[in-house]
């Protein structure tokens, strides 16, 4: 014979039941809600009652002792041990996938046979491929760091039935709540609401200024909703009446977020919304297009240049550092080169060539004549004066 539970077991149920995590499924046709054996465990451990208070005990110290406590619940039908079946698939699903299983194994076997008759060397090539493309991806999985987000599991359905042995025991076990006491938050609201009904019911006795601040209320907040209402329909015809004049061409939206589903204050924001959707739209779309393509060529044709410059200047450095030793013979060499190029400047017409000379050449060469014919003057006068 089991008595009635006292004050205290009622106290440890209530905060059992409230703070140890439970799930609800369906058990014999009624939503219930259970809990896992060891979670109540330690949600016990770290209540109120695992602390020694001043001239007593605790009353939980290990978890035998909560087991132990947890026993006594269950006797006094606070809760029950279920156990879990888990759901079987029908005959029918079994015997289709195994049919698929075959079908797809037949047509895979004759796929083979094909390939094998005329392609073995490829064959093998490509599971060897695999055979490394699934080592590397193993490799991948291994490495995987704890933050990478991981594919659903795919959990099995189970259904709770009455197990023959009631007994509390520490693990996984599954017990269902059957102690369903009335929260104090639920309480209350039922309470408040009450309360509301019933003034409700008696505004006709309430004082008379009271009642003029209501009935202001009211129509204020009846002016507000009607308000919005006109102004998602005005709104509406604003768009028609600029959509006609202008032919389809300018999209014009007063309030544009009225009727969305946003918060109170975002509905009023943006004050209007513009879209200009014609001809000139297109063409500056294109012209957009094709400034950001010339954009790409430009930048492609820069790089090439650079690229181009490095390497000149590559070599460069590399004839300059080969040719330290032989700096006065490359200054001879350069200048004759010059005077090659200079000289090689010429055009030819009926067979006949003509040198290219140069302004200062012209000048050099008058100034030489001068100076031979004033030397045989002297020469000539010099024998002159001697026969004197």
């Amino acid at each position: 014979e089991v008595g009635e539970p006292f004050k205290e077991e009622k106290a440890v149920a209530k905060y059992l039941r409230f703070n140890c995590p439970t799930k609800s499924t369906n058990m014999m046709g009624h939503r219930v809600d259970y809990f896992i054996a060891s979670k109540a465990v330690d949600c016990l451990l770290d209540s109120k009652w695992a602390k020694a208070k001043k001239g007593e005990e605790a009353l939980f110290t290990t978890r035998e002792s909560v087991v132990d406590y947890c026993n006594r619940l269950l006797k006094k039908q606070f809760f029950h041990r279920a156990l879990k079946v888990m759901k079987m698939k029908p005959d029918k699903d079994t015997k289709k996938e195994k049919e698929k299983g075959k079908a797809e194994s037949g047509k895979e076997e004759e796929k083979k046979s094909k390939k094998e008759s005329g392609k073995d060397e490829k064959t093998k090539k490509e599971k060897e491929k695999e055979k490394k493309k699934d080592g590397e991806k193993e490799e991948c999985k291994k490495d995987d760091t704890p933050g990478t987000p991981k594919k659903k599991e795919t959990k099995r359905k189970f259904k709770l039935e009455p197990h023959e042995d009631q007994v509390f025991l520490d693990g996984n076990e599954v017990y269902v709540w059957i102690y369903d006491p009335v929260h104090f938050k639920t309480f209350a609201m039922g309470l408040v609401l009450v309360i509301a009904v019933i003034a409700a019911t008696l505004f006709p006795l309430w004082p008379a200024e009271m009642r003029v601040g209501v009935y202001y209320l009211s129509v204020g907040a009846g002016c507000f909703v009607a308000s919005i209402l006109l102004l998602a329909v005005a709104r509406c015809i604003l768009f028609l009446i600029i959509w006609l004049i202008t032919g389809g061409r300018h999209h014009f939206w007063f309030l544009p977020n009225l009727t969305a589903d946003v918060g109170f204050i975002d509905s009023f924001r943006p004050l209007y919304t513009h879209e200009y959707k014609g001809p000139k739209a297109d063409l500056k779309k294109e012209e957009k297009s094709e400034s950001k393509k010339q954009q790409k060529y430009d930048s492609e044709e820069k790089s090439d240049s650079e690229k181009k410059e490095e390497e000149d200047g590559k070599t460069e450095a590399t004839r300059n550092s080969g040719t330290d030793g032989s700096g006065g013979e490359r200054h001879s060499d350069t200048d004759s080169d010059r005077r090659e190029d200079d000289r090689s400047q010429h055009s030819s017409g009926n067979g006949n060539d003509f040198e290219m000379i140069t302004k200062e050449e012209l000048e050099q060469q008058t100034d030489e004549g001068d100076c031979e014919e004033e030397e045989e003057e002297d020469t000539e006068s010099g024998p002159s004066h001697g026969k004197s």
